[in-house]
Order: C-alpha cells, then structure tokens, then sequence
C-alpha cells in the first residue's frame, strides 16, 4: 500500500479513527492487525517470511537474557544468522551466484548453483536490521526481552515505518506502543502538516522530475553532458525529495496517534562538507551501522590506519545494503573514499578556506558538497557499470555547452516544465535553509488561524493540481 494513494488515505482515517476509540489496552491488537493487512497488499505470501524473523528474534532475545557466559553471544550470533540468511537468499543469493558465475567461467566452469526466480520483498533490509538492533541492544542490557509476543510483532511491523524505516530502536518504540496516548490535537495537527509536507515533497517535486532521470539514464548514449548533469543533480534532489517525503509521512503518521520516531533527516542538502551530510542523511541506517558495526570494529584496533580501513568496511556494507549490484558497492566506496580524503586533509582544507575566505561563505561549500555527492549518485542510479563509467566520464562534456543551453535536448518535459521544476527545487531550498536557521514551522504555528487555514488549503489545492499520482514507489521500497 502506497502512502500516495487513496486507498492509504481511507486505511489511515479508519485505522486512526479506530485507535481512539478503543481502549488503549487493546489498540496493539488493530494496529498488528492493519499492519498485517498494509504489508500483506504489496505481496501476501511474503508476510511468512516477516513472521519466520519474528518468531526467531522473540525467542532469541527471551534466550540471550536467560543466558549465562558463551551461550548468550551464541543465542545473538544465531539470530543474526537467521537475519542475515533471509537477506541472503532473498537479495543477495542472485548476485553471489552471478559473481561466482563470471570468476569460473574463466576456467571454464559454471556454477551448479541455479538461479532463484524470487521477488524482493519490500522493505526487507529495513525490518531486518530493525529486527536485529532489538536482540543485539538485549544482548548488551540496554533493554530486556519482550515477553509479550504480540508486542514485539507489533515493534518490526508498526506500519507506518514497516516498509522504509526509519530504523526504529526497541528502548524508543517498544515503550510508546504500550504507553497510553490520548488524543492530542498538538500531536494530531502536526502530524498532518508534516504528512502533507512529505505527500508534496514525493507528488509534487519527486515524482515530477523522475521523468528526467528516468529518460536519460536508461539512454544515456543519446544525451550530451549538459543533459547528463540535469539528470543527475535532478536525480540528487529526486532521492532526497523522495525519501524525506517518505519518513516524513511515517513520522507524521505515527505522532498522530501519539507516537514519536525518531528523526531521519535533518536538513541534509544544506551540508557544507561529506562528513556533515552522512551526520543528516538516513540518520537511522547511518547510527546502526555506526553503534553496531563502526565502534566495536574500532575498538578492537585503534590507529589511524584501522580506522580508514574501518570507514571503507562500513561504506561497502552500506553499498550492499541499498542493493545487490557493483554500482551500489562502487557509491558506498565513493563515499567511503570521500570521507576518508575529508579527514586525511582536514588541516590543510581548512587552512585553505581560511586563507582564501571560502569558509565565510556557506553556500559554496554546500555547492561544493552537493556536487560530489551528485556525482557519486551516478553510480548509485545507473543500472549497469557501464552506463555509470560512461556517464561520470561524459558528464564533463558539459564544459562546452554551458554557456549555449540551445544545446539542451529533450529529456522527457517540455522547457516551461523544465523551468517549472527547478523552481520547485529552489523553493525546497529556500523552505529548508529558513526552517533550519529561522525554525519556520514554529513560527508559522503562532500566525492567526485564518492565515494558517488560508494556507493549508492552497497547499492541498497545489498537492492536487501539480501532483503527479501515478502509484510511483517510492525509492527506498527496492531495499
């Protein structure tokens, strides 16, 4: 079930209307429930494999906080390999076996492996890593086990973040989940300005502009590199629209019924250097693997040396995480590499900007920022190695044709549709640079309430009219 689609909207009503209606003792009951049924109407059968992990990670934590010595790391290191596997089998199986395809077709040998004819299920690696931050967090006592089975199924399929996250921890939701929460209408109206920021970031600015995207990397050979470059900086602003839209719309959702998630993003395209962006961006991926993978591999070895080594590590896993392919392993090492030249240079850099009097000027090192994490997102967007080593070479081709945009070619919208997005994406801009300097939203909460309504009403009015409904997944839904 699609957030930007009507049949959430009317699931939402009821679901929401129905939360407040009964007691709270039993609203764990309709909200596993409408879980069940949210995720079940993308592909039934595979809701099997959601509980196989539940039903594994519920005993496992009961087990590793019964435990005693060696057996409670035995308990966790079995449940990560129930987790793992699935992610195995179902993401990874294809790719490892193609690999090992290609390495003995060398020697002219096959692999006896055959290929698994499976769909990805959606949100896979989401709940999975949701699923093991609770058993690894019982293992450490930073929470013990949940004895209420119902409960914890409740805590991997809460829906409103089941299919793309945020990545919640069991100290944070498993709590709110039994805590009453009557209804608030702070909490409520909130929810909906911030579900109806996130339907206009997907509809209105997201969807609108994949059709650039979508048009020149599947033909990349037959666009010049002034249209290459559009393409990628409109896909840079397409993944954040769109995955913001997404956890704003989860957020959203979940404080409606009383429910705080954690936040996901916090102004990550006003970063002024890479290390800042990864602090903003996907902040719930980025501190699991930074709490359950960077610090204990850091801790083991500490130097200089480890530690590059270690950021590279993390950034290839993260590269696999978001997809079986070379092109996703070959963005996280991007940025891996990007982090680790930022903290080799540190010194210099900023003797540089200094001396020069760049660093006074913000929105060049956001500029700066913003074009390197652009360009590795070719990698990150291309389907194939090819396409994406043709497009980071023929990208700089642009050079020329900068100053004769009669050059443009066609990517999918006319020249007023053109110019109409990138005037979206100022107004995105603009709208986050004064909500992060000026707390806008704050402020707009103490305007007259004729004013407030004068505005939500043309909001929804331009979520209407320039939205593009077309049931188009989100982005993330692939992980």
């Amino acid at each position: 079930m699609l957030f930007n689609s009507l049949q959430f909207l009317y699931f939402f009503v009821v679901v929401t209307t129905l939360y407040y209606l009964i007691d709270y003792r039993f609203r764990w009951v309709l909200l596993l429930g409408a879980s069940c049924y949210f995720y079940m109407a993308f592909i039934p059968i595979y809701i099997l494999i959601l509980g196989f992990t539940i039903v594994i990670d519920y005993f496992a934590g009961i087990f590793i906080e019964g435990a005693q010595g060696r057996r409670r790391k035995t308990f966790l290191i079995c449940s990560i390999i129930a987790n793992v596997g699935v992610l195995a089998i179902f993401k990874y199986y294809n790719f490892l076996n193609g690999n090992l395809n290609f390495l003995l077709h060398g020697f002219a040998l096959t692999s006896p492996l055959p290929y698994l004819r499976i769909l990805l299920p959606i949100g896979l690696s989401f709940h999975t890593f949701q699923a093991m931050s609770y058993t690894i967090e019982v293992y450490r006592g930073n929470y013990k086990a949940e004895r209420h089975f119902g409960m914890y199924s409740l805590y991997v399929m809460f829906y409103p973040q089941l299919v793309a996250g945020p990545i919640e921890r069991p100290q944070n939701l498993l709590p709110q989940l039994k805590a009453e929460h009557p209804f608030d209408y702070t909490n409520v109206t909130s929810g909906l300005r911030l579900i109806a920021w996130g339907l206009f970031k997907k509809v209105v600015i997201a969807d609108r502009i994949a059709t650039v995207c979508d048009k020149v990397y599947a033909n990349p050979h037959h666009y010049n590199g002034i249209s290459m470059v559009i393409a990628t900086f409109f896909f840079a602003v397409e993944d954040y629209a769109d995955f913001s839209g997404y956890s704003d719309i989860a957020i959203g959702t979940a404080r409606v019924m009383g429910i705080k998630l954690m936040l996901n993003f916090n102004y990550p395209i006003l970063s002024k250097s890479i290390s800042e962006f990864w602090a903003r961006w996907h902040i719930s991926l980025t501190s699991w693997f930074r709490d359950y993978l960077y610090k204990p591999m850091f801790r083991k070895h500490r130097g200089a040396v480890w530690q590059l080594y270690t950021v590279l590590v993390v950034f290839f896993l993260v590269g696999l995480w978001h997809g079986a392919n070379w092109t996703f392993i070959i963005w996280g090492l991007i940025n891996g590499i990007y982090l680790i030249i930022a903290n080799v240079t540190r010194k210099p850099w900023r003797a540089f900007l200094t001396k020069t009097g760049i660093g006074k000027h913000g929105v060049l090192s956001i500029i700066g920022t913003l074009s390197l994490l652009s360009y590795g997102l070719i990698f990150y967007r291309a389907d194939s190695i090819s396409i994406a080593f043709y497009m980071a070479g023929h990208v700089f081709t642009c050079i020329p044709d900068l100053l004769h945009f009669h050059h443009l070619q066609y990517m999918g919208m006319k020249n007023s549709e053109l110019v109409f997005s990138f005037l979206l994406i100022a107004f995105l801009f603009t709208m986050e640079a004064l909500d992060s300097k000026y707390s806008l939203f704050i402020k707009f909460l103490k305007q007259p309430a004729y004013l407030r309504w004068t505005f939500y009403y043309i909001a929804l009015f331009v979520i209407g009219v320039y939205g593009i409904f077309e049931h188009r997944e989100f982005l993330y839904f692939q992980f």
